[in-house]
């Protein structure tokens, strides 16, 4: 499908309250286009099946005008508004319930068209989730799928970087708006992923985040990936409700299996024995692909977005703990300057800590 002007009087329609996708549908069937279901009187639109009083009052209050200042605002945040008829919205979103009737999306949109595999988990997460997520989000990116995430801390957050780190691709799906980063700590993945990825979200413009909007992103996430992989999730977390969301679009689920003893692994334990295949590896996340693992996992290079400090500290690192004062006497910087690198470091997986403030370089990293 070819890309197609967006209709100003389709984002103003798509945009009241109310309005989901079988009303959507419904009132262009009635009346034949967005601009005519603007412009149809009030007791009309009342006759259309499944309207309510007030969607028909909140129609007549809106505008082609509300439509195209939407639509200027996301350019001026560097994005894009997709309806379902222009050829760059996501094909998979098309087939989902509930399918969005709009989206809002900056970067390479041409990543909303490639295989991804969905990766989520809990945003406090352990040692272990972290180097799972990973290596199973680098290797992914690797073998040439578009990791998707919900650009959250803990393991949403490790998943992009990760992906970024090999010179892999990821999209991010927002429960707000473009121009709104959140968390504020997610500033510069928020930067790289608009730069060097995708960004995509339901959401108008400067939209805060608010009670609802995770869960619904959640469906977006799972949607967009024929495979979703939940890392870490405690046994009510809204990791689980993406690979519920998952299952409901018919797609697959893999959990990866963690100590009885963690309440991080209890949700993902709980997926594999109601039947979720283990992810025990690339090799079994590739092969929903039709894809071969590597028999080796090309080891990692330092990323080129590093602060200086961030460069020469990882260089000073080995695989072996080290105490934080002896790594700020060779890195010449104060303990408390160098904790702070450390731990953007461990944040972005390149790091490990371990007990009594001792750290190492993570596995897989080239010096």
């Amino acid at each position: 499908m070819p890309s197609l002007p967006t209709d100003p009087a389709y984002v103003a329609l798509a945009l009241v309250p109310g309005i989901g996708k079988a009303r959507l549908d419904a009132l262009l069937a009635a009346f034949g286009s967005p601009g005519a279901v603007l412009e149809a009187p009030q007791e009309a639109l009342r006759a259309v099946p499944g309207m309510t009083p007030a969607a028909a009052t909140a129609i007549r209050e809106t505008s082609p005008a509300v439509g195209q200042k939407l639509i200027d605002r996301a350019q001026a945040h560097g994005g894009t508004v997709l309806a379902p008829a222009d050829g760059r919205f996501p094909p998979m979103l098309r087939l989902i319930p509930e399918a969005p009737t709009l989206l809002f999306a900056a970067g390479r949109l041409e990543l909303l068209a490639r295989p991804a595999v969905a990766i989520v988990g809990s945003r406090s997460h352990t040692r272990y989730g972290a180097e799972a997520c990973r290596h199973l989000a680098g290797g992914l990116a690797r073998a040439g799928l578009v990791v998707v995430s919900g650009m959250a801390r803990g393991i949403d957050a490790i998943a992009h970087n990760a992906a970024l780190d090999v010179g892999g691709d990821t999209i991010g799906v927002l429960g707000n708006g473009l121009g709104v980063v959140y968390p504020s700590a997610n500033r510069t993945l928020y930067e790289s992923v608009a730069a060097r990825g995708c960004l995509l979200t339901e959401h108008p413009p400067g939209e805060k985040p608010h009670a609802g909007s995770f869960p619904r992103r959640n469906r977006l996430i799972s949607g967009l990936a024929r495979v979703t992989v939940v890392v870490e999730a405690r046994a009510k977390s809204g990791a689980l409700i993406t690979a519920d969301n998952a299952l409901s679009q018919g797609h697959d689920v893999l959990a990866v299996p963690g100590p009885i003893t963690s309440p991080l692994s209890a949700g993902c334990n709980r997926l594999i024995q109601q039947g979720a295949k283990p992810a025990l590896g690339l090799r079994d996340v590739l092969e929903e692909y039709g894809l071969a693992a590597s028999a080796e996992v090309p080891a990692a290079s330092v990323p080129a977005d590093l602060t200086e400090h961030e460069r020469r500290t990882l260089a000073a690192l080995t695989t072996d703990p080290e105490h934080v004062d002896g790594v700020a006497l060779r890195v010449d910087l104060p303990p408390w300057d160098l904790l702070a690198v450390l731990t953007s470091l461990e944040i972005r997986g390149l790091v490990i800590q371990e007990p009594g403030k001792a750290f190492r370089r993570a596995e897989g990293m080239l010096r």
